[in-house]
């Protein structure tokens, strides 16, 4: 690749850019001067034979990269700039990768539209009436429209998983723990890992090896195994009890299915009656866990403050009702009460056994496949305006996506097809650390999961 063409022609994709509304903040600044360093850098460096040498990347705003905004879709933080990089991007520059921007996001990671963003709304690239997905949203859409050719985001209840779906790309959930969290602005810590959104496998494998890994500023991360055992992918699970899809995600299913066979996989139906839990259980939890994330948001040390004169206590409450959405105060709403006093043992402490029983459940599961084939979302991306999915509605659909989360195990999205000018995508889930057992079943799939590009699509950032 000639690096130097390559930033040119990043440069010279504004077209796209507009189109999609994906960005919130692109920094033509430090593109260019990204653009007046490689040109005085001669082929051959040491910089030249690093992994991702001059290449381009997007990175969802509620990930830390210093000299970036960091604005996680609020007002409350609009105006925020970031004094210092997240681990998992670091890693990624270190291996010669460049930041060219941040991406827009449902409002601290609650949504799955990113139309929950308090600072614009992003369109998918197959229809620009149709949502993006969420909370991810904004790294999806230029990921699809080729922009970039991988972006980073953050997975919470399905945030990388169910946008890659909508727009057509691949999306990766690692295990919990894997990719350090130092740097990812806290929604429900517990749950939430940074994930890797980009148009093949190889490309995504890539960026989460270079990611993974223990990290000193994190406590809750975790050191992969040294080497972990190649096992061959022999039996897939499928779940029962999937009513309610949609005719595309269903034919989906049947064909997927019908691959694996002829590549020699056994199928195995496997019953996982906690699934019926999944979403209540995962909402209590997350909502509970950003009540006290959340708390830090007062206006005294940063990001917006209201010019009350009435006192410490008043200019808090108005500074939180004037930069936080009425999707981030519902959750606060009620995972304060979840929390309350009399309430923890009826709400919360049920929600956390009920957590136990499903990551059992998988453990369970695990013994009698090596991966575990689900939908992502019962949907295709939903058109507004046109029966659009109320946010009740949009909650419930967590339920394949959120299982992952609860259990803590890795997941990987990818591509299907095209259905009414929409991608259709399904799931690979498996046991912890197995992230490249999932790459392996997905390239297993090179017919069930093409390479597709939307009208406009532009690989602005290549040669």
């Amino acid at each position: 690749m000639d690096i130097l063409q390559s930033w040119r022609r990043v440069l010279a994709s504004d077209d796209n850019r507009r189109r999609y509304d994906a960005y919130i903040e692109r920094w033509e600044s430090r593109i260019a001067c990204l653009l007046e360093r490689d040109l005085t850098r001669a082929t051959g460096t040491p910089d030249a034979a690093l992994p991702l040498s001059g290449i381009p990347f997007a990175v969802k705003d509620n990930i830390a990269v210093r000299d970036f905004h960091l604005t996680c879709g609020s007002k409350i933080l609009q105006n925020l700039v970031s004094p210092y990089t997240a681990t998992a991007v670091k890693r990624l520059e270190a291996a010669g990768a460049r930041v060219i921007g941040k991406t827009n996001l449902d409002e601290f990671g609650m949504g799955s539209s990113t139309d929950n963003s308090a600072l614009q709304r992003s369109n998918n690239p197959w229809n620009a009436s149709a949502v993006c997905g969420g909370s991810s949203g904004g790294s999806a859409a230029v990921v699809a429209a080729g922009l970039v050719p991988f972006a980073l985001g953050s997975d919470t209840g399905g945030s990388v998983r169910q946008p890659a779906s909508f727009c057509g790309c691949f999306g990766l959930k690692p295990t919990w723990g894997s990719v350090s969290r130092f740097g990812l602005v806290a929604y429900a810590s517990s749950l939430e890992v940074i994930g890797v959104l980009a148009r093949d496998v190889d490309t995504v494998e890539t960026v989460y090896d270079l990611m993974a890994g223990a990290d000193d500023l994190d406590q809750s991360s975790l050191a992969r195994p040294a080497a972990p055992p190649a096992r061959e992918i022999r039996t897939v699970g499928v779940l029962r009890g999937t009513a309610g899809l949609a005719a595309p995600i269903e034919a989906a299913c049947r064909n997927t299915i019908d691959a694996l066979k002829q590549s020699g996989c056994e199928i195995v139906e496997l019953e996982l009656p906690m699934l019926e839990y999944v979403v209540p259980a995962y909402y209590t939890i997350a909502t509970a866990e950003a009540s006290a994330n959340l708390a830090r948001y007062t206006g005294i040390r940063y990001g917006l403050r209201a010019a009350v004169d009435e006192g410490q206590e008043q200019m808090v409450a108005a500074t939180r009702n004037a930069g936080f959405g009425d999707e981030v105060k519902l959750r606060i709403l009620l995972g304060t009460y979840v929390l309350r006093s009399g309430f923890q043992d009826q709400y919360y402490v049920r929600a956390q056994k009920i957590r136990t029983a499903i990551r059992n459940a998988f453990d369970a599961a695990f013994q009698q496949a090596d991966v575990i084939l689900s939908p992502v979302y019962p949907t295709q991306a939903f058109v507004r305006g046109a029966g659009e999915l109320s946010p009740f509605a949009q909650k419930l659909a967590d339920r394949f996506t959120a299982s992952a989360n609860l259990a803590g195990i890795p997941a990987f999205a990818f591509p299907t097809g095209v259905a009414d000018g929409l991608p259709v995508g399904l799931q690979f889930m498996g046991p912890p650390f197995a992230e490249h057992r999932l790459f392996d079943a997905v390239r297993r799939l090179p017919d069930v999961a093409p390479l597709m590009r939307p009208d406009g699509y532009d690989e602005g950032w290549r040669s």
